[in-house]
């Protein structure tokens, strides 16, 4: 102990805001207070969704999938469609989520300098992990091809390129040496979160929940969709806090949000809005389990608007309606609400959740 030599240690910490950190000194972004001292809070809203998400853990284990086995192999008991858009939404979330898992893991938790923020950003993490498990499971337990299932993001146009329009967005600031601080950079942020909350998070998974808990309503597959169910509880939830995040930067860097920002944010939106359409008349090339390619553009353009809206942007789809009211049950969307609109809906631990 005689030769530790602590001053690199003490060179950092006097690098941060010397002393006790008051809830005046954090910030969202660029932040110099001490990230190691976690209360006070600025933003209880990061805090509680923190909280709820804890509260909301399960394992993808707690799911019996027998009845999905006998379903899977039995002769005739689902549709060449119907297997279709099984394997294909199976292939897509379980390279998906490992995407948005990398960008929390490798870009944001550093770039984000609030310590209430990051500890969501913490749970987040370990519920992509769950959630890539839990595609694991399904995919396992049905005795698929793992390898045409996990290369589907590379070998299935449609799932290609929604993997390729998320990925661009976050290939700058996962460099190690991106640093936020200019409004170049600082932008750049701005449509990492814009693209990862608001778009493969908030409109690319809609297509496939939609698809798959329609087959849970008909008694298909119960266990595979009794598990996107809680990965869309999850989802939900980090929807509603990237939200948050990016309407709070907005408000510390009002500079950010010009009208070339506006117009890029929105262009972001329908992209990602015409890319799902894509992938939704790929997976449906025909009627299938109440629905089709035409419903499903009605109501990703219904998401789209909503996601529009949420980061203060004009409707770009007027009158689009939601032309499945099931899911407005399963998830009501009225009361999908973020810190900046109302308080979120109610939160109780998967073992006790009740789907009926």
């Amino acid at each position: 102990m005689e030769a530790f030599d602590a001053s690199e240690g003490v060179k950092e910490l006097n690098e941060m805001h010397s002393g006790r950190v008051q809830v005046d000194d954090k910030a969202m972004i660029n932040c110099k207070a001490d990230l190691n001292q976690l209360v006070p809070f600025k933003y209880d809203w990061a805090w509680q969704k923190y909280l709820d998400g804890s509260a909301n853990h399960w394992m993808p284990q707690e799911v019996n999938m027998t009845a999905d086995i006998s379903l899977w192999k039995s002769e005739g008991g689902l549709t060449d469609d119907e297997r279709t858009i099984v394997k294909r939404n199976l292939g897509f979330f379980s390279t998906a989520d490992s995407l948005v898992a990398n960008n929390l893991v490798l870009a944001l938790y550093r770039l984000i300098t609030n310590p209430e923020c990051r500890q969501y950003i913490l749970r987040q993490s370990l519920e992509e992990a769950i959630h890539t498990h839990a595609y694991q499971y399904c995919i396992e337990s049905l005795g698929m091809d793992e390898g045409e299932i996990f290369n589907m993001y590379r070998e299935i146009p449609s799932v290609a390129k929604k993997a390729a329009w998320g990925l661009k967005y976050t290939q700058q600031i996962s460099d190690p040496a991106f640093q936020t601080g200019t409004t170049e950079t600082d932008k750049q942020l701005l449509k990492n979160l814009i693209a990862f909350y608001c778009v493969l998070e908030g409109i690319f998974f809609y297509c496939g929940f939609t698809q798959i808990l329609s087959m849970g309503r008909r008694n298909k597959m119960t266990g595979t969709a009794e598990q996107f169910q809680y990965i869309l509880r999850d989802e939900s939830m980090h929807v509603n806090f990237g939200i948050d995040v990016i309407n709070q930067i907005k408000i510390e860097n009002p500079h950010l949000w010009d009208e070339e920002m506006k117009n890029e944010a929105a262009q972001m939106i329908l992209e990602g809005t015409e890319l799902e359409i894509q992938y939704a008349r790929d997976t449906m090339p025909r009627g299938v389990l109440g629905m089709n390619a035409a419903m499903m553009e009605e109501y990703l353009q219904f998401i789209a608007n909503r996601r529009l809206t949420q980061i203060g942007l004009d409707e770009e789809f007027k009158g689009a309606t939601n032309p499945f009211p099931w899911m407005s049950e399963i998830m009501d969307l009225r009361k999908e609400k973020n810190f900046f609109e109302t308080r979120v809906i109610e939160y109780q631990t998967g073992g006790a959740l009740n789907w009926e």
